[in-house]
């Protein structure tokens, strides 16, 4: 039976399943082609429960961790109120096509109304079509507020 539940990040199934979760999806072309460092699995859970503005919702298919997502909480000044950010979606292969995101996103919808989040945000690849299409179909749309200026681009900058 698959179910979706609010990540708990003290309970060690949740952390584990987070973890190998978010490092299979890494693994991916999608996710940047290289397994997490280390630093990464060891901390990961411990540094996500210490930020009280990030959360996680995680979908098992019986005991085996198959779908996660974790959500920043941000906040939009133009309308003056949270916003959250989607900022990993994961569901492993063997599970896709099976409307396991879709569940996953209306719990992190939830969760955002709950906290008063005004809209949310995500980014993903152009070559991503499956997951442009996912996104397209639950309402998502390119940034854009004046079609003069074109659609915003999601930038970064490494610091050391």
């Amino acid at each position: 039976m698959v179910e979706i539940f609010r990540v708990d990040y003290a309970n060690a199934a949740h952390a584990s399943g987070l973890v190998d979760l978010l490092d299979s999806y890494a693994c991916e072309p999608a996710g940047g082609g290289e397994a997490l460092s280390a630093f990464a699995r060891a901390n990961l859970v411990a540094q996500l429960a210490a930020r009280p503005f990030i959360f996680s919702v995680m979908t098992f298919d019986g005991a085996t961790p198959v779908g996660l997502i974790n959500a920043i909480e941000g906040f939009s000044t133009f309308a003056c109120r949270p916003l959250v950010n989607v900022h990993d979606v994961v569901v492993l292969p063997s599970h896709r096509g099976r409307g396991i995101a879709t569940r996953m996103f209306a719990a992190v919808e939830a969760i955002a109304l709950a906290r008063g989040a005004c809209k949310l945000t995500l980014e993903v690849l152009d070559g991503n079509t499956q997951a442009r299409a996912l996104y397209q179909r639950l309402g998502f749309t390119a940034y854009q507020l004046d079609p003069a200026l074109g659609q915003a681009q999601f930038l970064h900058k490494w610091l050391d």
